[in-house]
């Protein structure tokens, strides 16, 4: 299965925060929204990094309540592993897996297009396995 597969049923609709906001706006957003990242934009490129409810609990362990009149470009995630909709999803699962991520933004052309999550995958997964199993049971009942 491709990405674009995913995001046919998913959508593309993908929440971002500027990186000059603080970090207060990130997490009023991520709470509004009911998500758990948010792609960080700026002035270079579609994406200037990540920002997820990881970089708040940092934040608020080490500097406590100022942190949430922080910058986002202060504390949000700078290296960022993007893919396209032509991307497999076995291969968004194996960078996920082996970088200890839980969010892909989804970049075609130098466009941003969408963002895939960690739950996505596992629900895609999931679904693609009741598939098999189905084809699997339709075939043994037909002998």
């Amino acid at each position: 299965m491709k990405v674009s597969n995913l995001l046919a049923s998913k959508g593309h609709d993908v929440a971002t925060i500027s990186q000059e906001r603080t970090v207060a706006d990130a997490v009023a957003l991520l709470k509004e929204r009911g998500i758990g990242a948010l792609v960080v934009t700026g002035p270079k490129s579609p994406i200037a990094g990540m920002f997820s409810e990881r970089d708040v609990v940092r934040a608020l362990a080490t500097s406590g309540e100022a942190a949430l009149t922080q910058k986002v470009a202060e504390l949000m995630s700078a290296e960022v592993r993007v893919c396209s909709s032509s991307t497999e999803l076995n291969d968004v699962m194996t960078t996920m897996t082996e970088r200890r991520i839980r969010h892909v933004p989804v970049v075609d052309d130098g466009q941003l297009v969408g963002l895939i999550s960690i739950g996505d995958v596992v629900k895609a997964r999931l679904e693609e396995l009741e598939h098999d199993k189905k084809d699997l049971l339709d075939y043994v009942s037909a002998r």
